[in-house]
Order: structure tokens, then sequence, then C-alpha cells
């Protein structure tokens, strides 16, 4: 007979991503059973998809202490803690080694897609012993996994927005699926053939529109005809650029920076008050033929766009279709936990003032059940990897009894004001291809010219034209080096 009383059965984590392994190393270190079902076929497939990303957060910000833990007494050596990775780094220096670990190897289920959570022979409707009935997880394959409790590390990822203004798919988007990349395409590897010499609309205004318009241009000064517009919705670009010398993450004030840059010298075309209603085919072959976009304001203004390719940067937004049987209290606006939806307002909050939280603030009306990372911050795009980590400690601390540990906040968010020229700089240069060694030169050079030079800029400009760096990095970094330099009150922190 089998024992189904609660303190016998696993912690069910869902998703062997970043936040859903430190779910695993917390309660791997507290000796709670747990079991991890991944659908993929290794740890963290969603991270393969922007493998060639580099990361706007150092290591620092991207590692889970109990998983550091774990590693160091493996043997693991920790990266410098300052560096910025790609995400194929992340994945091949932290992710996959944590996932071989001896302490979570063996609780870990690959090609297990959860397609339905409930109650053990209980529905959404019924209350009396629904806290004593044990979670079943219905797989793909019909196999049902039975849980003492749910973290919910499933993400966003397989969930992309649409194209559409309204938040609805467009006219047509669906019939134009061909020519649309959703979140970040590899334009200098596997999509290089889609954009390369050819008109690309990057729809979005996030970090992600960012990221992938500045690749692009780079790819522009290598493939002649490549040409590039950014639609946004709204009449100013300016929240797109970020805090620049502000930003608390040196890297992030660096794509802002460099993205002000394409804009204003004429690299990158803005379309603004760009609501797309409708994308319509203008052919049948995405590699040879366009599409078109229209843009229909509230006042029935219409405005159209041709394309070789449109790049969605729209975000993503969660899906709880497997949680319908259980009791969830969203809020209306952000898909958050209800508790957790004022603290992660986009309209209130960027990623490093959103007030650290764990299972308090993510606990819904179904006890024991709590979705954590990406998902747990439904449409918000304020989220860290940091935050995620904290939790999931939170979350195992009460699992395993610790309510005081699990109430303490153990989390600092990177705050304004901690920026730094040099790494800002740094990360534009390692981004384009220059090494340290190569950025370090371009450092030197600059401070030569510094003396003869009526902006720093300018000295940057110099640096590069005689050091043979190519347009787009010296105008990147000359654009970083005005916003911490020549700004007015730029204070070079």
């Amino acid at each position: 007979m089998v024992d189904l009383s609660l303190d016998r059965l696993p912690v069910a984590v869902i998703g062997a991503g970043p936040v859903g392994l430190a779910a695993a190393a917390h309660l791997a270190e507290r000796g709670v059973p747990f079991v991890v079902v991944e659908a993929g076929d290794e740890a963290a497939a969603a991270v393969q998809g922007w493998s060639h990303i580099q990361l706007f957060s150092p290591w620092e910000f991207n590692t889970d202490p109990a998983a550091r833990r774990l590693l160091a007494a493996a043997g693991w050596e920790e990266p410098e803690a300052s560096s910025l990775p790609t995400g194929g780094e992340l994945l091949k220096q932290y992710l996959q080694p944590l996932a071989e670990l001896p302490a979570l190897a063996p609780h870990i289920r690959y090609g297990a897609a959860v397609t339905a959570i409930s109650r053990l022979g209980v529905d959404r409707l019924r209350t009396v012993g629904r806290d004593e009935a044990p979670f079943v997880l219905r797989l793909g394959d019909g196999e049902e996994v039975l849980a003492s409790a749910v973290i919910d590390a499933s993400g966003t990822w397989r969930r992309p927005n649409h194209v559409g203004a309204n938040g609805l798919p467009a006219h047509g988007e669906q019939d134009a699926g061909a020519w649309i990349n959703h979140g970040l395409p590899d334009v200098f590897g596997a999509d290089r053939d889609q954009h390369a010499g050819r008109h690309t609309v990057v729809v979005g205004a996030g970090h992600s529109a960012a990221n992938t318009l500045l690749a692009l241009a780079e790819l522009a000064d290598t493939a002649p005809g490549t040409t590039i517009t950014w639609a946004i919705r709204g009449a100013d670009p300016a929240a797109s650029f970020g805090g620049g010398s502000d930003d608390e993450l040196p890297a992030r004030g660096a794509i802002g920076s460099g993205l002000k840059m394409l804009v204003e010298t004429g690299r990158v075309t803005l379309a603004a008050n760009f609501r797309t209603h409708a994308i319509r085919r203008l052919g049948d072959e995405p590699g040879r033929d366009q599409v078109e976009l229209t843009s229909r304001g509230p006042d029935g203004t219409e405005q159209t766009l041709t394309a070789d390719r449109i790049v969605a940067a729209t975000g993503f937004r969660p899906d709880y279709g497997i949680a319908e049987e259980l009791r969830l209290e969203l809020d209306p606006i952000m898909s958050a936990p209800r508790a957790l939806a004022p603290l992660i307002d986009p309209n209130q909050h960027s990623c490093g003032t959103v007030t650290p939280h764990g299972y308090r603030e993510l606990a819904h009306p179904e006890p024991g059940y709590y979705a954590v990372g990406m998902k747990s911050y439904g449409r918000a795009p304020t989220f860290l990897m940091l935050t995620g980590y904290e939790q999931v400690r939170s979350i195992a601390a009460a699992l395993a009894g610790d309510i005081e540990a699990a109430q303490s906040v153990e989390l600092q968010l990177p705050e304004t004001g901690v920026c730094s020229a040099t790494a800002g700089g740094e990360a534009i240069a390692l981004r384009l291809g220059l090494t340290k060694e190569e950025h370090e030169q371009l450092l030197h050079a600059t401070a030569k010219h510094l003396g003869t030079s009526s902006s720093a800029s300018e000295a940057v400009l110099a640096a590069a034209t005689e050091l043979g760096v190519d347009h787009t990095a010296a105008l990147q970094l000359a654009a970083y080096a005005a916003e911490m330099f020549d700004a007015p009150g730029a204070t070079g922190c």
C-alpha cells in the first residue's frame, strides 16, 4: 500500500532552469525530498534559445548561494564575480554542472512535460480535506506524479506576447508566423541569413529589443543592404534608453546608451506611435517575399511598414493552464500573485527597486503551490534571476518548517550609483567582439587623447580610429562615454 501522507512525498519542482535548479539546491541542503520534472531533454533547455546573448548582470547576480555551496563542495571553480556571462556560458559553467551534481541529478526527470496539476481525488470545488490531499502532476505520457507541494518554475519562454498592440494577435499574425522571430534571434549565427542584406522591423521597447537592434547594427557593418526599423507604441523612446550612466547595472546602461546612438545617427529608423493592427503576407516564400505591417491609432490614423523580417521583442506571459484545477489568486493586471503584483509593477519599479519577497507574497489560496521565477512576475518585465533565487530560498525554508529563515530577507539588489565607467565600456567592447586586452588598449589610447579632445566621447572616437576599432563599436563606446562624463551632472561613478 502506497503511503500518501504529505511528509512522505517529495516536493515537485517544475522546470530545470536557473530558478528550478536553485530550488532543488535549497531543498537538497535542507534534506527535503524533491523531484524535478523538466519538459526538455537537458537542464535549462530554454537558455539554449538565448545562449548567444551576453547578460547585462555579472556572474555575482546570476548564481544562487545554495547552488554555489553545493558546487564548491564538488570542486567547482567559480567564475569571476564581475565578469558578464553569455547565456551559453551560464549554461556550461554553472547550470549544467549544477544539474549533474549527485545531490540533484538522480532527482531530475527529463522529457517530462507537466500537462495538468490537481489534488488527489479532489477537484477545485472541494474544500473539506483539501489541505491533506497530495498534489497530482499529470505528465504528457499520462503518468501521474504525487507531491507534497509544487514549486512551479516552468517560466514563460514558450509563450511570447503577440505583435498586436492591444495584447491580441494582430490580424494575420498567425498566417505570417514564418516571417516572425520571437525573443532574441542569433543574427550572427543561426539566424544571420534571415537578416543580412534585408530589412528587419523590431517591435518592442525593452532590453530584448535593444539587444537585437544593437546586434543588427553590427551586422549592417559587414552585410551591405541591411536596414533596421524600430517600431514602438509610444511617441518617445527615451524610456528604452534606460538610466545610462545612472543605471545600477553598467552593462544595461551601456545598452541604452548604444541604442540612443543608433537612433540619433540614423543607423536605426524609429517608427514611433506604431501600434501594430495587422500583418499581411506579400507572397508565400519567407526567404524572398515580404510582409506589410499596418499600425492603426486610436483616431483611425494608419501607418505601414514593409519588412523582410519581423522580430517580436514584445516580452512573454505566463501560462497557468496547467493549474486550472488549483485555487489561484492572480492580480487582474499583472497575472502575478496578488500580494506580489504591487511590488513588481513596471509602472512603479525597475529591476533594482523590486522589494525582495518570499513564500508569503507568492502564496495562493491553494496551500503548497508556488509559482516562482519569471512565471511569478506574470507580464511584468522587472525580473532578475537573483530575485528568483531569493524566492526559492524562502519557500524551501518554509517547506522545511524554518519559518524564521523563510521570513528573513537575504538579498540586496544592485542599486543606482554603484555603476562603473570601465565596466560599462567593457560590456560594450566584449559584446562587440573586442578582447579585454583590446579594451584596455583603448582605455590607454583614450587617456592620451583626452588632453587634446573637447569631450570624452571625442577622445574615445579618436582612440578607436587610431587602433582601428570598427565604426559601430567606436560610436557606441563614444555614446557611453558621453553619458558617463560629458552630460550635465555626469559623475563618471
